[in-house]
């Protein structure tokens, strides 16, 4: 194997990557959707994005 580090490493892509898919998930909540439970549930699911995925990518990186 190579000595690299992978991308799933650096904290930067473990937080960016989900902060970027939250921030498009929010945007379209806000912006397109007009029903207002569907607004909510999706930044819920914004949310839990921001906060959920960098702790599963970690845990991948250590497992893996």
């Amino acid at each position: 194997m190579s000595q690299q580090p992978g991308l799933f490493r650096t904290p930067i892509f473990r937080v960016g990557m989900p902060a970027m898919t939250s921030l498009i998930v929010a945007g379209i909540a806000l912006l397109i959707v007009e029903d207002q439970l569907l607004r909510i549930l999706m930044l819920v699911i914004a949310a839990l994005d921001l906060i959920v995925t960098p702790q599963i990518l970690k845990r991948a990186v250590r497992n893996g």
